[in-house]
């Protein structure tokens, strides 16, 4: 039942109403009824009255109805929105995440490809100066190379973590490998750098 089929039972009801009025109102004589008793006008007045009592609180508890349908549905479909809301933000803060993840594994990537290029640039002026390179030297280059192998390990290790973590609900820590990483590799540069001085 809409509330357009409410409205046209509320005129009925008050068209029937009216016209129930009208035969109350009026001095027509007794009504003989089956049984033979008279009817006084006073008597055809008492059951308009409750006629339209009954049909009153018809068209009453019919308004509430909708009214209640018309409640429930709107919090439905503020559930719905709410619900709409809530996975929009939830999209939205893991894509978020997948960016800074991306932007992580970009700079872990850097990391990483810095440190091989370091490390084959240090072993080719090893080899270039190998005839001339002391012990010293040679030992410090080997100190070097080890950091600048450690830090593409540790760059591998924090790429891996953040990878695995990608798909769980757990927050990755990849800034301790990834501080790590930067730090061996720029100690192993420096080192590499100072065994050529030597």
């Amino acid at each position: 039942m809409n509330f357009g089929s409410v409205v046209k039972a509320f005129d009925t009801v008050m068209a029937l109403t009216e016209a129930a009025r009208r035969m109350a109102g009026g001095s027509a004589p007794p009504v003989r009824e089956r049984e033979g008793v008279i009817a006084h006008p006073s008597a055809v007045s008492g059951l308009a009255g409750q006629l339209e009592a009954r049909l009153t609180n018809v068209v009453v508890a019919a308004l509430k109805e909708a009214f209640e349908r018309d409640h429930a549905r709107l919090e439905i479909e503020r559930a719905q929105l709410e619900e709409q809301r809530r996975r929009a933000e939830e999209a939205m803060r893991l894509e978020l995440r997948r960016q800074a993840v991306d932007r992580e594994i970009a700079r872990l990537r850097m990391l990483a490809m810095t440190a091989l290029v370091g490390w084959v640039a240090s072993v080719a002026i090893f080899v270039a100066r190998i005839g001339v390179a002391s012990v010293a030297s040679r030992s410090v280059m080997a100190v070097g190379w080890l950091l600048l192998l450690g830090a593409l390990a540790s760059a591998f290790t924090a790429q891996g973590r953040i990878g695995d973590a990608v798909g769980s609900t757990a927050a990755s820590d990849s800034r301790t490998p990834a501080t790590a990483t930067l730090w061996l590799l720029t100690i192993g540069l420096g080192v590499s750098a100072i065994s050529l001085m030597l």
